[in-house]
């Protein structure tokens, strides 16, 4: 495996680092002698390691709103795909009482109706938590981290070590 210093950069990335160098002009970092310097030699590089040497004596800047925005839209995708995989899952049950209603006949209410509402309410939730007014992305998360653990509530899991001592 070679070192990522080592790898070769993009177009893209000189472009990227060469924005940054302009950015930390514009901000008063640099002279404009250093400002060409930094730039042409942006241009000239070949590897990730060049690039890092030319940014070393200069403060990391903020993430732009489009990156931001990259960034939310990468993790709301993200726990979009983890809440249908549980709702999916969780739909298997509603699925097996179909088929016994259905296989009993079909008659009267559609009563699996009522299982599927188990599966349905907390994928809901979690959409209105993602995609609502006021999305809340970490919430989403603590849910599914919380369901993937067994489901523990809080402070359940502190009496239940608690217990084992006992």
């Amino acid at each position: 495996m070679p070192d990522p210093a080592e790898l070769r950069i993009s177009d893209q990335d000189r472009e990227r680092v060469a924005r940054e160098i302009r950015e930390h002009f514009a901000a008063g970092r640099l002279t404009e002698e250093e400002l060409s310097e930094r730039v042409r030699a942006v241009y000239e590089a070949k590897t990730e390691g060049e690039l890092r040497a030319l940014r070393a004596d200069l403060p990391q800047l903020p993430a732009t709103r489009a990156e931001l925005k990259a960034e939310l839209a990468e993790r709301r995708g993200e726990l979009r795909r983890r809440l249908l995989q549980e709702s999916g899952g969780s739909l298997v049950p509603f699925v097996i009482c179909t088929v016994i209603w259905a296989a009993a006949g079909a008659h009267g209410m559609f009563w699996p109706v009522w299982v599927a509402l188990f599966a349905l309410i907390p994928l809901l939730r979690g959409a209105w938590h993602l995609y609502g007014p006021a999305p809340d992305l970490e919430r989403v998360e603590r849910e599914l981290a919380r369901r993937a653990h067994g489901g523990h509530r809080r402070g359940g899991h502190r009496r239940h070590r608690h217990q084992r001592r006992l």
